[in-house]
């Protein structure tokens, strides 16, 4: 209780006037700590009320709605195969091509283990601090607004969408790229030209999402797309040994000269960070059910031992097979029956339109909030909603996808771009910020370190990728028959 002025007035008097010479000095410095019990406590009062002035104004900052979408419904196991799902996914099939020619054996094979493990430990954090502040934050541009203000919840904003519009386009190429594979081993007429099947890959992606309204939905078709990913990846693992076996002799060199090898080295950075990291993780974490924090770290958990297996399999074992000649899509150097090779496309295929959806959902879940789209999925407003505005963001992405159907470049970039500062340059300085009464001076200095290389590492990346975005188009033209 917060001492009045008057009533220590009334202390100070009775004590100054109760008899003995001692009592004087005793008198004195009760009135002195009586004065300083005052001053902290009106101090403790000033810094409550700036602490409600600072929440008030994030409220008027940083407009928070409510869901569209289903929270807490998901077990942890359920969220695991949702993130193994985005690291398994079909791009595993360039990582070959994509991270190992660039690097060879001993800088792909320690970069690739490096970024596992500063990967896992970047997510932790934003796992962290999904109830910050006694409040669930189930969208990155949320917890990065409560922490920091308005114009970082927009940055954030934009940089998510960036990264998730980037890498549903990768998707698009990538299940384009298979049904060209399906047709060439059938037809080698050069007739059905690659941006012709992205088309046709993006409008199954637009069907599926018109018929799946959010993530928690997926439930099924999680369980259909782990043995997708099994197809493919058996496949690719099998024939690229098989191969191996019988080739004589395989070059491991570094392509290029050495000004390119700085600039693909870079590069392949940006697609070791890209291979681990959905820049999702606040709300993928909004499905998983009480505890969050703790059913997330098993998720993650699961997702970077376990679920990196497979992915590294197929990176190793395709660099191992075909050294420098690796393609960007492991799927175009493996021999074999032509039955198994098309089963292995339409795998990936199928895949890529599942996986293209979880990195999706941030964008509807955005969509169907913003304009109210709730209640049964069915009815003709929210079901031509979804034809209308997802089939339209779609389209962009198709179109995007066929206008420059370069898949390294684009994982470069968005690497580069968006996978840098959102999973290690904004989680570790946003756990700084929070944390910072709790840290050492050590833990301080270590995040502040992160930060730094990370910042320089985007810009870095992000220079080589667009150059080698430059070098792609003046060789190719737009809407390339790669």
């Amino acid at each position: 209780m917060l001492a009045s002025p008057r009533k220590s007035e009334e202390i100070t008097t009775s004590l100054l006037w109760d008899g003995g010479g001692g009592g004087i000095g005793r008198r004195r410095e009760e009135r002195e700590s009586s004065a300083e019990f005052v001053t902290t406590e009106a101090h403790h009062h000033i810094d409550c009320k700036r602490s409600e002035v600072r929440d008030q104004n994030y409220q008027d900052d940083a407009e928070m709605p409510e869901t569209a979408h289903q929270i807490s419904s998901d077990s942890w196991f359920q969220v695991g195969f949702v993130l193994t799902t985005g690291i398994n996914s079909a791009y595993v099939l360039g990582y070959s091509g994509t991270i190992m020619v660039p690097l060879g054996w001993l800088s792909g094979v320690v970069g690739l283990i490096a970024a596992t493990l500063i990967s896992l430990y970047a997510n932790c954090l934003i796992a962290k601090l999904h109830q910050y502040g006694g409040k669930r934050h189930i969208r990155y541009r949320d917890l990065a607004g409560f922490i920091y203000g308005k114009k970082a919840y927009s940055l954030t904003w934009a940089l998510q969408y960036t990264n998730l519009f980037m890498i549903n386009t990768g998707f698009i190429i990538l299940a384009g790229s298979a049904l060209k594979a399906v047709y060439v081993l059938f037809r080698d007429d050069d007739m059905l030209k690659l941006p012709y099947c992205i088309t046709v890959a993006g409008f199954v992606c637009g069907m599926f999402a018109i018929g799946i309204p959010h993530l928690s939905a997926l439930r099924l078709w999680l369980g259909a797309s782990t043995f997708l990913s099994l197809i493919f990846m058996i496949v690719a693992i099998v024939l690229s040994l098989c191969d191996g076996i019988k080739a004589t002799a395989r070059d491991y060199s570094i392509p290029g000269t050495k000004i390119s090898k700085i600039f693909t080295t870079i590069g392949a950075s940006a697609n070791l960070v890209f291979a681990f990291n959905t820049g999702m993780i606040p709300e993928i974490q909004a499905t998983i059910r009480q505890p969050v924090v703790e059913n997330m770290l098993k998720a993650l958990y699961f997702q970077f031992s376990v679920g990196v297996l497979p992915m590294y399999a197929v990176t190793f074992i395709g660099y191992w097979a075909y050294g420098s000649s690796t393609s960007t899509y492991l799927l175009s150097n493996v021999s074999g029956p032509v039955w198994v090779k098309a089963m292995a496309n339409i795998a990936a295929f199928l895949h890529s339109v599942i996986a293209l959806h979880i990195f999706a959902s941030p964008m509807y879940e955005y969509l169907d909030t913003k304009f109210g789209i709730k209640g049964s999925p069915l009815t003709l407003r929210n079901l031509s909603f979804r034809v209308f505005v997802r089939g339209g963001y779609l389209a962009i992405n198709t179109f995007v996808s066929a206008l420059l159907p370069f898949l390294g470049d684009f994982m470069s970039l968005t690497g580069a771009a968006s996978t840098f500062p959102l999973t290690f340059i904004l989680a570790n300085h946003m756990y700084l910020t929070a944390k910072k009464s709790k840290l050492t001076s050590l833990k301080k200095l270590w995040h502040w370190l992160n930060v730094c290389f990370f910042a320089l590492m985007s810009v870095a990346a992000a220079v080589a990728a667009l150059r080698q975005i430059a070098v792609d188009s003046k060789t190719y033209n737009f809407f390339a028959d790669l």
